[in-house]
């Protein structure tokens, strides 16, 4: 097996004080599971690391970190493992003329699957704009130009009942280029 470069995106942790996970906790329980190079990115649940990659790995990894975590600190956390060539196919798919905004304006949710556009077609687009969302490979591209925190549309994509079945972690366009970058091997 060839060993592959991946990021683990852990899903709600160091928000607003719950399900804290310190980032030098997380990187010795990644090398725990037997991952090389480990590196964390930001406090917001952002790991790099070297592992083996076989064809299942990205779901067996996400498994044993989500073990691992539970195990350690007594609560579940939802984690996608993502190689370095999807996490690079993201930013080149990226709809959005991103080199001509800022990092707040352009987000990226995550999906654990494919969704189809029939999960969002209650949300019209219209009522939202400029605001505007385009689904792309497990993944969910949102241009809000005020910034997440007051986009009205993003609150509508984040409703539980579009995410049901499936898990959905977002990271803002800075950390998503970041992770392509961190996972390159050339950092």
């Amino acid at each position: 097996m060839a060993t592959k470069r991946y990021a683990a995106l852990l899903r709600g942790i160091n928000v607003g004080g719950n399900k804290k996970v310190p980032m030098a906790r997380l990187r010795t329980l990644v090398e725990g599971l037997g991952c090389t190079d480990v590196r964390t990115y930001l406090q917001s649940g952002n790991v790099t690391f070297a592992a083996d990659g076989g064809a299942d790995a990205e779901t067996t990894l996400a498994r044993s970190v989500e073990g691992a975590l539970s195990a350690e600190f007594g609560f579940t956390v939802d984690v996608l493992v993502r190689a370095h060539a999807y996490l690079r196919s993201v930013v080149d798919a990226c709809p959005f003329p991103a080199a001509e905004l800022q990092g707040k304006q352009l987000h990226v949710t995550y999906f654990s699957e494919q969704v189809t556009a029939e999960r969002f077609a209650g949300i019209d687009p219209a009522a939202y704009a400029p605001e505007e969302f385009r689904l792309g490979d497990r993944a969910l591209y949102l241009y809000a130009p005020e910034g997440l925190g007051v986009s009205k549309l993003a609150a509508q994509l984040s409703r539980p009942a579009l995410h049901k079945g499936v898990v959905a972690t977002s990271r803002n366009w800075n950390t998503v280029v970041k992770l392509a970058e961190l996972t390159s091997g050339a950092h």
